[in-house]
């Protein structure tokens, strides 16, 4: 029986105190082991993935050629070597403003002449025009006739139907086999939306390529003033646009046969290059060019077993018997070199 006026004791009771005291204790023993564990090396297989990369790098992409983004490296594999001495000694009566000959495949140079003037280079600016359709594009692609692709002066396809779709590679035919600076126009306006936007890549590509003494201010090359090259930057040109299988499979063409949006419902193109329509043998492209003040020019190649040699003649007289001349000797060192 409990007595009157025996004075409580204070706090709580034994029981529920030992409970609070010993989840402190415990407590406070998760939290050391939790430092401890922190300042403990993560062993293999048991620390947490890495989170991703929210902007991984970007890879290089097969169907276009290096740009400085890669590597000085990369990036330099397609200049021509003009630092060794020419293996070619080749003199002409009427000797072409500039022009070099040179191995596709290591870019070695075995003759020369003013390989860095800068000249114009009319028609030979459409080799820029199909290696950036080539490297941003689908072949599939249906690219729209504009009035102004229709309208444009010079060289043309000629039957581009305005207003209505056609399939790009048809157009790419037309740029490399006809020298359609119709197509030039509508291809550009197809790939950056104005032409102006499109000759601002294409100026941005050359400077990826080290193209140092190039400028365009067109995509077809029919103005001159401020369009201009060297033979040893379109030589460098040329072996980038040689990397692209596409190009390569039409600039090698005598003729295409395509469907096309037009009366008869196909297209025929005849390629132009001197070299091809003479029968010379071996012929695997590349792009010729003529207006007064580039005067005739051609960017060549020709394959014989496993060596392909590049013949670029800006302003010659006689461009298709001067670059004959300059494979004969080429081919002739090529096989002295090699026995």
């Amino acid at each position: 029986m409990l007595q009157g006026g025996r004075r409580r004791r204070r706090g709580l009771p034994r029981g529920p105190l030992l409970v609070v005291l010993l989840g402190l204790l415990a407590w406070v023993a998760l939290a050391v082991v939790d430092a401890r564990d922190e300042d403990r090396p993560r062993r293999a297989g048991l620390e947490r993935p890495p989170a991703a990369n929210p902007d991984p790098p970007r890879l290089l992409d097969d169907a276009r050629t290096p740009s400085a983004a890669a590597s000085p490296e990369r990036t330099s594999r397609f200049r021509v070597d003009l630092t060794g001495h020419d293996t070619v000694r080749l003199r002409f009566v009427r000797k072409p403003r500039a022009g070099v000959l040179f191995d596709v495949r290591t870019g070695r140079v075995l003759w020369q002449r003013n390989p860095q003037r800068t000249l114009a280079i009319a028609s030979l600016t459409k080799m820029m025009t199909a290696l950036l359709i080539a490297e941003r594009e689908d072949a599939h692609d249906r690219v729209r006739i504009t009035r102004r692709a229709t309208r444009t002066a010079g060289s043309a396809v000629g039957v581009l139907p305005k207003g209505k779709k056609v399939q790009l590679e048809a157009l790419m035919n037309g740029l490399l086999l006809v020298s359609g600076n119709d197509a030039a126009v509508a291809l550009a306006q197809h790939s950056a939306g104005t032409v102006a936007r499109f000759v601002d890549l294409m100026n941005a590509r050359a400077a990826e390529l080290g193209l140092a003494c190039t400028r365009f201010t067109t995509p077809h090359g029919l103005r001159d003033e401020g369009n201009h090259s060297c033979a040893a930057d379109l030589a460098s040109l040329a072996r980038a646009d040689l990397h692209l299988r596409r190009i390569r499979r039409i600039a090698r063409r005598h003729r295409a046969i395509l469907p096309f949006p037009i009366k008869g419902g196909r297209l025929f193109l005849y390629n132009n290059n001197p070299l091809m329509r003479q029968g010379y043998k071996g012929v695997t492209g590349l792009k010729t060019g003529y207006t007064d003040k580039a005067g005739r020019s051609i960017v060549a190649t020709v394959r014989r077993g496993d060596v392909e040699l590049g013949v670029v003649l800006l302003h010659s007289y006689d461009p298709a018997t001067q670059a004959r001349k300059l494979f004969e000797r080429g081919f002739r060192a090529m096989r002295a070199a090699a026995s």
